[in-house]
């Protein structure tokens, strides 16, 4: 199973982000799934990365050419997916992903999770997501999806539902089931 993360590459954020990330890195090569990611380097996205290393997973960095002109292409991926753009690494992460896991993040990860779930509303997947909602980081935002309901901008009986999880051990539990179930 590949499991596309979406997460920070700020290297400004609290050091409890970075170890639940680098543990969830870990399970995923425990488990013997493969890591998908933004294939950059800094914050989270070292930490996963970093975990899965640390376990001998197999990891897929999925990286446009921008970001690589910034001197951010990570050394962990075992396998380097080059890119175009921002947009097409979105297209790609979603292509070469199973299920998708959203850490903490700024505005590249709101993107890349709000693309999963209208793509995923419109038909065009059925891939499961899973937010961790570690120490509230998302709770605003599920304040703010709850109004979008309840004033009719979304369907208040939705096809396609991202799932909300408390932390990276709840959200390890989903992914078993679901790779058990498949």
């Amino acid at each position: 199973m590949k499991v596309c993360v979406f997460c920070s590459s700020s290297n400004n954020i609290a050091d409890r982000y970075k170890q639940s990330a680098f543990r969830f890195g870990q399970y995923l090569a425990e488990k013997g799934m493969t890591l998908v990611f933004g294939g950059a380097t800094g914050g989270l996205m070292d930490a996963v990365a970093e975990g899965a290393k640390s376990g001998k997973g197999e990891i897929i960095g999925v990286i446009p050419e921008v970001i690589i002109k910034m001197n951010r292409l990570s050394a962990l991926p075992t396998q380097q997916i080059i890119v175009n753009d921002m947009s097409e690494r979105k297209k790609r992460l979603k292509q070469e992903s199973d299920v998708f896991v959203v850490l903490p993040g700024g505005f590249g990860t709101l993107d890349e999770m709000f693309d999963v779930i209208a793509s995923g509303t419109v038909g065009e997947h059925r891939k499961p997501l899973i937010c961790i909602n570690e120490d509230g980081f998302y709770s605003k935002l599920l304040d703010q999806i709850e109004r979008m309901q309840t004033e009719c901008f979304t369907p208040k009986n939705q096809n396609y539902k991202p799932v909300f999880v408390a932390t990276p051990e709840e959200c390890m539990e989903q992914i078993s089931n679901l790779h058990t179930n498949k």
